[in-house]
Order: structure tokens, then sequence, then C-alpha cells
């Protein structure tokens, strides 16, 4: 797949292709409305377009990734509505039955998330939880009854918290996928303030990405 993608925006990596293989056992048809959030390129938002959805929203706090995510799934002859915002802050007045989330998740040195620049693609606070709390407390109250969603994350940002707290909202949690990677460049820099915490061991260099699925 050719993607657009402007200088800042998260390349799809590891984590997106998981995210996608797991969208391949969703129930997608002209009626299903989806949610996109931390949309980056636009990639979920192609797949969904592709699998015949015709409400699909893009929600990214960056302009570039709305761009890309616009043009990506323009240049195939679909349309998505693209909104700039804080998660869902912006979104909070809608249903849906699809919530797709590829949100920032690597802890990082301070609990701050930056307001610019590439790492406000992957930095995530302290404990790598900043989003992932948020999307946990919020998405349930914008699916519908029997609405589905998928998140993706790694084992370094606390998978286990992930499911207690969509438990506790009444959610229906299963892992999806899981699959294990190596360091990226990201994780390879920070490699001694992970080992410190003790989130890795000394000769550790790879990382589980999981995938939840989690039904209303």
């Amino acid at each position: 797949m050719v993607i657009i993608r402007f200088p800042g925006v998260y390349r799809p990596q590891h984590d997106s292709r998981l995210l996608l293989e797991s969208l391949g056992d969703e129930q997608v048809h002209a009626g299903t409305r989806i949610l996109d959030l931390c949309a980056g390129t636009g990639v979920v938002s192609v797949w969904a377009t592709r699998y015949g959805a015709r409400s699909v929203t893009a929600v990214d706090v960056s302009r570039r990734a709305l761009v890309s995510t616009w043009l990506n799934t323009a240049v195939r002859g679909h349309r998505v509505r693209v909104v700039r915002g804080d998660l869902v802050s912006r979104v909070r007045h809608r249903r849906f039955d699809l919530i797709v989330a590829n949100p920032p998740y690597v802890p990082a040195e301070h609990d701050g998330l930056p307001a610019r620049g590439r790492a406000r693609c992957w930095d995530a606070g302290h404990e790598g939880r900043a989003l992932l709390d948020r999307i946990c407390g919020d998405a349930p109250d914008l699916l519908d009854d029997g609405g589905r969603l998928v998140l993706v994350q790694s084992t370094l940002s606390g998978t286990e918290k992930t499911r207690l707290m969509l438990g506790e909202r009444g959610l229906h949690v299963e892992e999806a996928r899981r699959v294990r990677v190596p360091f990226g460049p990201v994780l390879q820099a920070r490699r001694d303030l992970l080992v410190d915490r003790g989130l890795i061991g000394p000769q550790q260099c790879t990382e589980e990405l999981v995938v939840f699925r989690a039904v209303k």
C-alpha cells in the first residue's frame, strides 16, 4: 500500500500492520460508523473505506496527519471526515460502531507530552499511558450497544491495566493479537531508561505488541 506521509507524521510500522491484521476480522459494511483515533497517515481510514464504510471520522492532534489522512483516502476515491482534536474531545456527542486506536504509548522520561515535533508520535508520559488511560475511560461512552474498540499498544505500557480499565467500564475484553518485534530506533535510544525502571532486561532488544478487542 502506497501511503502519502508528511514530515512529522507517524510512519506506519509493526503496530500499524498488526492493527490492520486484526481489523480483517471485523465486520464492516456501508452503514458502519467508524472512529479512527490518532489517525496518523490514515491507514485505518483507508482500510475502512476500502471495505465499504461510508461514515469514517479520523481524529488527530496534528494538522499534517489529518492532511495525510484526507489525501490518502481521497486519492482512492473516498471521503472521510477529518477532525483536529485531543482524542475524543470534539466527537463526544457522536456514537460509533467501531473505534480503532493506535495512540502514542512509549514510556518517556517525563510525564509532560510534547506539543510538537516527532516525539509527539510516540511519547506518552512516564508510564506510557497518558493517552491509553484516557481512551480506556472515554471510548466506551462513544460506542453504541454492540460497538467495538480495537486498540494496539506495547506490553511496556501496561497491558493488564488496559484490560482492567475496559472491563470496569463494562466492556467484554479479549486479546486479539500478540507479536514480538525488535526494538525500533526510539526504544533503542531508551534502553537504559527502560532497564532502570525494570521494564526490560539488560540484554532485551524486543517488545511485545498487543491488540485488544473490547465489545460493549
